[in-house]
């Protein structure tokens, strides 16, 4: 079973910066120069990148896209989204170079015409964002950069993506996103069980290399790390390694 780990560049303003819990109001900037930081991770080895554009999140465009252009044409693979909502974003996207086209609110919104896309594109060329946060028992799905939240839940839609040809799952517990917290369990053992068909992303809280291997042991499929690796608390290689 194949196994990635993914570095993650979010960028907002065309900086390197990171949010707790998806809060735009309590950010921390890392770095001015997002291509320098995706070189670093590129010559530790890693063969994989997922940008997030937060402003696109919020705006519906991709505010970034130059930004993404230029780190995609250095020849990493990027997995990239935020502010994708029609199919004309997925195409800019492919042009600028972007191996897979991660999509979160519109998949959330309008999954016929996500379902449609899937089949047109391919299953390798997308990536689905079903981000969660638990309430009263339900894993909701906010959605417009986690401020608005739909009435579908992961339980419906991950299961109706999976029959619909999905390959790609990129799921977020909120509640641990930038936190440090480690990832949570319990949610990606849970979607190994119920949609097995889905290479899960788990994204979220990753503080150890311990984190690592446990959401492997989980049954997830890859593993995307933010903070942890920009400040340092283990390296690229050391992760790669796990």
């Amino acid at each position: 079973m194949t196994f990635t780990v993914i570095p993650a560049i979010d960028l907002r303003g065309g900086c390197v910066v990171r949010l707790k819990q998806g809060d735009y109001a309590q950010q921390t900037t890392y770095s001015d120069d997002p291509r320098a930081v995706a070189q670093r991770y590129a010559e530790a080895g890693a063969h994989w990148l997922h940008l997030v554009d937060l402003d696109g999140a919020r705006s519906g465009n991709l505010d970034n896209l130059a930004v993404i252009e230029a780190i995609a044409r250095d020849g990493m693979q990027v997995q990239a989204g935020g502010g994708v909502r029609e199919e004309a974003d997925l195409q800019r996207l492919f042009d600028a170079g972007v191996t897979r086209v991660v999509m979160g609110s519109v998949a959330i919104r309008d999954p016929g015409r996500v379902a449609g896309w899937l089949q047109k594109h391919g299953a390798e060329r997308l990536t689905l964002a079903l981000d969660t946060r638990r309430i009263e028992g339900r894993w909701t799905l906010p959605s417009a950069g986690w401020v608005e939240t739909e009435a579908r839940t992961l339980d419906e839609l991950a299961p109706w993506y999976a029959a619909h040809g999905a390959r790609h799952l990129l799921c977020t517990d909120i509640a641990r996103d930038g936190m440090l917290a480690g990832f949570n369990l319990d949610l990606y053992r849970h979607l190994a069980g119920s949609v097995p068909q889905l290479a899960v992303q788990a994204s979220g809280g990753v503080r150890s290399l311990d984190d690592i291997r446990a959401a492997r042991e989980a049954g997830a499929r890859g593993v995307i790390l933010g903070r942890a690796l920009l400040e340092g608390r283990f390296t690229v290689a050391e992760a790669l390694a796990c």
